[in-house]
């Protein structure tokens, strides 16, 4: 639960405060994962949000593992301020030492905004949904304010304009249930760490077969 007391948030106590973290095995090759919650305050990021987050981080790189980040979330916890903000340093920094260490994959489930889109922008692939996964430092309203400019969340961060346009995103995918089991096969080729080459599998096609139509 979030350590918060400002605000009124000390009467506002979720268990897990917004995060699923969890180690699991794709295909029997052991992974770590996060998932956010955006039905809990809007699956913003608390300081103890954060500290879940960079445990299971710190975990994939002592024993060589892949990070699964399923972003669902507004960013930072305004409420928190300060202490919400240096969350985000701490994660940030994970994502620097985790980079060429071990494969860090983002999925990018609904709407987010803020400090959740710098993390998976560092991170090595990134998946997203067409029609409900955006990515936007500020929102459309925020661009209107300060610019006048009136755009719409699929024009300013949704899935097709990152995957066409910006090259932010790796692939749009057409619903959350395919961008999910994507990531499950990809897993698959990749190797766990850099103390690894990537996975072999038997094969019976010949190395030397000439293809001609290549």
């Amino acid at each position: 639960e979030h350590n918060c007391v400002d605000f009124g948030m000390a009467e506002q106590k979720i268990p897990g405060d917004g995060v699923v973290t969890g180690s699991g095995t794709i295909n029997g090759r052991l992974v770590f994962v996060f998932s956010q919650d955006f039905t809990v305050f809007g699956g913003s990021l608390s300081e103890r949000h954060a500290q879940k987050i960079c445990k299971i981080m710190d975990m994939a790189l002592k024993v060589g593992a892949p990070v699964i980040g399923l972003n669902d979330s507004g960013g930072a916890r305004i409420q928190e301020g300060v202490a919400s903000l240096g969350g985000y340093a701490e994660v940030f920094q994970r994502n620097v030492l985790a980079s060429g260490v071990v494969p860090q994959i983002s999925l990018i489930m609904g709407p987010c905004a803020g400090g959740a889109v710098y993390s998976p922008a560092m991170t090595d692939f990134i998946f997203m949904v067409k029609d409900s996964s955006y990515m936007f430092v500020t929102g459309p309203d925020v661009v209107k304010t300060v610019t006048n400019e009136i755009v719409t969340q699929e024009e300013l961060g949704g899935a097709v304009t990152h995957t066409t346009k910006s090259g932010v995103a790796d692939v749009a995918f057409e619903n959350d249930i395919e961008a999910l089991l994507a990531a499950r096969d990809f897993i698959d080729f990749l190797p766990a760490s850099n103390r690894e080459g990537a996975p072999e599998r038997p094969s019976s096609d010949p190395w030397d077969r000439v293809e001609e139509s290549l």
